[in-house]
């Protein structure tokens, strides 16, 4: 094992006493005391808000009087995942370690995700010998389990028109856009009724799908477990009394549904003619798919013979209504000709109890568009009988392509590090979505050092980014 120096040292330092302090998310109470201490200790303005979240606001340092506030913006709790489950979060602290040039953690998380963005404001705010303007250090709480943090921050807790989010895990990458998301669920009615005499029970699955994340991987042309039941389901029910008899399809509502299963009843002199069919159907989505799903599988099995089943009329609306719901991409972006503007994911189809619950998620980076993609969705429930909610969301981060933040964070690498940024957005939810609601006109930028592995105890830091991207903050800070 080699070691590395670690630099910026000051920055490290405030790290390390960030991973004394337990920050487990809904129980940030030891590390918003701790704030509350650090800032008053170095005599600075630190307030409190009723959700929890800590600001510390500290003047501009002596000939920079005339720059504009900047706020700098890290989330204060962290996802605590132990690698045998023993590790005590709520009384322990995080032991970290270098392994070349990389920080990590002995059998946790590490934190960084966004401990080393909190390290980078406190640095800041206890320096005396870096030049800035005013300054505005805000720590929000629980980002990782529901954003509550920003959530319920209230405007006017923030007072500066620039905003910088210490919050990306790709050094030379700065983002400027997320997507907002709202869930939709559908509930049709499921009469069910006895099944005619000389009909055989099988249920039929999907599985080996690629699935991910329904918003960084909508992009990427894979095959949703769902639909592709929906598809057969219908083209069959066309072809012969195909009755439903249960189905538990997909998962998550953030996820692209690897697999799922239907449980189907046909007369018995349909059987040979329906494993026919399926076998065509594998062949052409596997060419569909020859590049994106390779592993895809079908199977047909025998089921324990039914005695009832969805009324015919009610399931063929239904599967009808379910064949025309938008899946995938519905818009790309403006701004820039490779961003997934506005998408909706069929994330899972479940008979329960109330009846057959359906589970999808919009995104979209422009609000409107994002209300246009949920009533979208919402119509073609509707027209299949079913009734549905969506519910409140979280808003999306538009890019700004006049952004005065980005055009000086852009420059101010080129001159640093002799190349040039990547500038991204990504179709996911960032607590930027929700200032750009509260505070409208914000001038936002997110960026940080590159951590690999977050979310899981193989999280780690790359020591020799979170240099660059200090040099490249406290640059930005002068000439902002």
């Amino acid at each position: 094992m080699t070691h590395i120096s670690l630099k910026p040292q000051l920055v490290f330092d405030c790290f390390a006493e960030i991973n004394k302090v337990p920050r487990r998310s809904k129980h940030e109470e030891k590390i918003i005391a701790f704030l509350q201490d650090f800032g008053k200790k170095l005599g600075l303005e630190t307030v409190t808000d009723e959700t929890g979240n800590v600001i510390i606001r500290k003047p501009a340092t002596a000939g920079y009087e005339h720059l504009e506030t900047v706020i700098l913006q890290s989330h204060m709790d962290m996802v605590c995942e132990p690698s045998d489950g023993s590790f005590d979060f709520d009384n322990n602290p995080i032991e970290t370690y270098i392994d070349g040039e990389w920080m990590k953690a002995k059998g946790t998380t590490l934190g960084a995700d966004d401990g080393i963005g909190m390290a980078m404001e406190m640095a800041l705010l206890a320096s005396d010998d870096i030049p800035h303007g005013p300054i505005e250090c805000v720590f929000t709480r629980d980002e990782e389990t529901g954003l509550t943090g920003a959530m319920g921050m209230k405007p006017g807790f923030m007072t500066g028109r620039l905003l910088i989010n210490l919050d990306s895990e790709d050094e030379g990458q700065i983002f400027v856009s997320c997507a907002g998301g709202v869930r939709t669920t559908a509930t049709y009615p499921c009469p069910m009724e006895a099944l005619p005499e000389g009909f055989l029970t099988f249920t039929l699955s999907v599985k080996n799908l690629k699935g991910g994340h329904s918003g960084d991987d909508i992009n990427k042309k894979r095959a949703n477990a769902n639909k592709l039941l929906v598809r057969f389901v219908c083209d069959e029910m066309e072809k012969t009394d195909l009755r439903i008899v249960d189905i538990q399809s997909g998962g998550l509502h953030n996820a692209i549904p690897r697999d799922g299963r239907v449980t189907v009843a046909v007369p018995a002199a349909f059987k040979e003619q329906l494993r026919v069919d399926l076998n065509l159907y594998a062949a052409d989505v596997e060419e569909e798919f020859q590049v994106t799903e390779k592993e895809v599988a079908f199977d047909l099995e025998s089921a324990a013979p039914a005695t009832e089943a969805m009324k015919p009329e009610a399931a063929r609306r239904m599967m009808l209504s379910l064949r025309t719901l938008h899946n995938g991409i519905f818009a790309m972006s403006q701004d820039l000709d490779w961003l997934v503007e506005t998408s909706s994911n069929l994330a899972s189809i479940r008979k329960e109890a109330n009846g057959i619950v359906v589970t999808t998620s919009q995104r979209s980076s422009v609000k409107s568009n994002l209300l246009n993609m949920a009533a979208t969705v919402r119509a073609a429930f509707e027209l299949g009988g079913a009734t549905a909610v969506t519910n409140e969301g979280y808003p999306g981060w538009k890019m700004n392509p006049n952004s005065r933040l980005l055009a000086v964070a852009r420059e101010s690498y080129q001159r640093l590090f002799g190349e040039e940024p990547k500038i991204l957005a990504i179709h996911a939810g960032l607590e930027c979505g929700l200032f750009s609601e509260k505070y409208p006109g914000l001038d936002m930028v997110s960026f940080g050092p590159t951590l690999r592995g977050v979310h899981s105890p193989e999280e780690r830091l790359h020591i020799p980014s979170v240099e660059k991207v200090w040099n490249h903050l406290l640059d930005i800070l002068i000439h902002i």
